[in-house]
């Protein structure tokens, strides 16, 4: 019964499995696709004409009565680059455009009428002209900046004068910050660099500024009156130990002197040449103001100062320094020697003069000037100048506030350091 039943089974199996395999359709035969090459050519029309013959290769083709009448687009002149992707990582996607700028940078110092430093003041309180026009002012800060100081220390002073300078270098370390750095000159009747920019807390500044230790000269004495010599009887000094200064009522000649005050400053500006332009150049000077013999003229050497945008400071010692008796030597006879071009030089660079007599005044005064130094304010500015011209550019700062001084160079000769390409982005390059 059982084997009678599953065959059974299969049977009816069977025949649903064939009904099943009869109910479903057939597959659709492909179809072949039209040929889209086979659109041929539209007559040129003329006035009037009938229009040309039918497209028969696409029933949803645009009619050519649908179609634009413009003319054509004329096809643009073929570059050789035309059709290559632009490479982003090549120099040329970088390259900077041919635009020369100057970008100028005034330091300048702000006093009241007491001579006190005047802190807080703002870009917008300030004005800056160059050659009477108005500038737009791109940068402005109150940080200080290190100092990279060529000090000039006379040795050709008196000797009374060379002990207070001797006295007073000692102390003039600690004027300093350990961010500057400092080098050495003296003169007297030649400049002696006596090192190169050293640290100013070092100890060999300390070793250098020892060795800059002078003696002085002696003061010249009168030649004439009864005190000039010992007497004399028979034509003999009456003392054999005394150095005889004049013969037959004859004044001896004194010795010529030399002051190359010049020569020294400008030795310490070229110092400063290789110094960047994150620092602060300076020449500090040391001196009574005298010059005799230097063979750089002071317009050749405020010059190379405002070209170089080098400051010049002093410390006037000696007789200079005391109102009323450094008056005669300022009036300059011929074939004599000046007393009156340091504070000149010192003016035209931006810098200030200090006159000191007394000891404690002059070792005051390395920390005065210092001080002012770095206190002072920058503004810079890109300037509407050629930089192909190279005349002298006259530049003042003004502050907006009543009964102010304004300490500042009276400007610049343009140098090929302060010409530097604008960068542009790729984007922006022509």
């Amino acid at each position: 019964m059982k084997l009678a039943a599953m065959a059974v089974c299969g049977v009816m199996s069977g025949a649903l499995w064939a009904q099943a395999q009869q109910q479903v359709p057939d597959a659709p035969a492909p179809q072949q696709l039209p040929k889209l090459n086979t659109l041929t050519g539209v007559a040129p029309a003329l006035p009037n004409a009938p229009t040309a013959a039918p497209i028969t290769a696409d029933p949803n083709a645009v009619p050519s009565s649908l179609q634009s009448t413009k003319p054509a687009p004329q096809e643009e002149e073929k570059h050789p680059d035309d059709g290559q992707a632009p490479d982003i990582n090549s120099y040329q996607a970088f390259k900077l455009a041919p635009v020369t700028v100057q970008f100028v940078q005034i330091p300048f110092t702000v006093k009241d009428s007491k001579g006190k430093l005047v802190p807080g003041l703002t870009w917008r309180d300030v004005r800056i002209y160059e050659n009477g026009l108005r500038q737009s002012p791109k940068f402005f800060t109150t940080d200080p900046f290190p100092l990279s100081v060529a000090l000039v220390i006379d040795q050709s002073v008196t000797q009374d004068t060379m002990e207070k300078i001797n006295d007073s270098l000692s102390s003039l370390q600690g004027a300093f910050s350990p961010y500057d750095e400092v080098a050495v000159f003296t003169y007297n009747n030649g400049v002696t660099k006596q090192t190169d920019f050293t640290a100013a807390q070092s100890a060999r500044l300390g070793v250098i500024l020892e060795r800059s230790k002078g003696v002085g000269r002696e003061a010249m004495m009168p030649g004439g009156g009864p005190l000039a010599s010992a007497g004399t009887i028979n034509n003999r000094q009456i003392d054999p130990n005394f150095n005889r200064q004049e013969q037959n009522g004859m004044q001896l000649n004194p010795p010529k002197e030399y002051h190359t005050l010049r020569d020294a400053i400008f030795a310490a500006a070229q110092s400063t040449y290789k110094v960047g332009r994150e620092r602060r150049r300076l020449v500090y000077v040391i001196s009574d103001g005298k010059e005799y013999g230097s063979k750089i003229t002071e317009k050749q050497l405020i010059k190379y100062a405002q070209t170089n945008h080098v400051e010049v400071y002093a410390t006037l010692v000696g007789d200079s320094a005391v109102p009323g008796l450094g008056f005669l030597d300022r009036i300059h006879l011929p074939m004599t020697m000046r007393d009156d071009e340091l504070p000149r030089i010192v003016a035209q660079t931006g810098g200030q003069t200090d006159p000191e007599f007394r000891l404690k005044g002059i070792q005051a005064s390395f920390a005065k000037i210092t001080e002012e130094v770095r206190t002072q304010y920058t503004i810079g500015y890109y300037t509407h100048e050629s930089p192909f011209n190279e005349k002298f550019r006259k530049v003042e700062v003004r502050v907006l506030r009543p009964g102010l001084t304004v300490i500042a160079p009276d400007g610049y000769y343009p140098s090929a350091a302060d010409s530097k390409p604008a960068a542009v982005t790729p984007s922006a390059a022509p």
